[in-house]
């Protein structure tokens, strides 16, 4: 699987693409300017140069190619950069990990952006895609130590069952990260406000703090997982059963 980061030069997107790199995916990092995502790619490289052979870049119309695409650009250039990248995108799973937030002195707050929450402007500017909210509350830091295990759930949202599965999976290849299904892609409003939480807890207790829930045993993605392929399949063989034969 290829996985694609738009904006893949911040801090978390570049942390991101070493991390999913370091459990055996290829990345490209993407970019508006191809200069800048080479640099980025570059710099990892660096530090990492076994991960070679697995980081690419390019532009954000390459890694919009990809089969998997994050959007890790800041929250209020999100679902533009998902809008300039629509015909590509159509048909996948893409990752909104934005938070909209604002620093007012001392204290974060959460912003509320178009139809919500970053994740639902985004499925709104490339309604054919099926977007995914997920990866909010991880610290690019500890994304960025590669040697060390992130202790942390994963909240995950999304009204396409497949879709949340298929990013679940690869956070379950993520050490020390549990992914946890959250339901429909309207909860990414709560998903996204609470970082401003955490970050405010990061401050005042001058550390990083990750979200770990108690109390859930088993795994519903599996029973979800399977309803959802059941009826991918069903909806494929009425669709062959009722469509009109060309013949010779």
């Amino acid at each position: 699987m290829r996985i694609g980061i738009l904006g893949g030069t911040g801090p978390a997107g570049s942390a991101l693409a070493a991390r999913l790199a370091s459990i055996g995916y290829e990345v490209v990092i993407g970019s508006r300017s191809k200069y800048r995502a080479m640099e980025a790619r570059d710099s990892l490289v660096q530090k990492w140069p076994d991960r070679e052979a697995l980081l690419a870049y390019g532009d954000n119309a390459s890694a919009s190619d990809c089969d998997v695409v994050v959007i890790a650009t800041p929250w209020d250039s999100a679902a533009t950069t998902a809008q300039e990248n629509a015909e590509a995108l159509a048909g996948k799973v893409v990752v909104s990990m934005a938070n909209a937030l604002v620093r007012v002195g001392h204290e974060f707050q959460p912003l509320v952006p178009p139809r919500g929450s970053v994740a639902a402007h985004v499925q709104a500017a490339v309604p054919h895609c099926r977007v995914v909210a997920a990866f909010h509350h991880l610290p690019a830091t500890e994304l960025g130590h590669l040697g060390e295990p992130i202790d942390s759930d994963v909240l995950i949202c999304g009204d396409d069952p497949v879709a949340v599965c298929t990013i679940s999976e690869i956070v379950t290849k993520i050490p020390g990260c549990r992914p946890l299904d959250a339901g429909e892609l309207s909860n990414a409003t709560a998903i996204e406000a609470f970082t401003a939480v955490l970050l405010q807890l990061n401050v005042r207790y001058r550390t990083r703090v990750a979200p770990k829930l108690t109390g859930i045993h088993g795994d519903p993605r599996d029973a979800k997982k399977a309803a959802a392929v059941a009826a991918s399949a069903l909806s494929s063989t009425s669709a062959a059963g009722t469509s009109a034969d060309p013949g010779d």
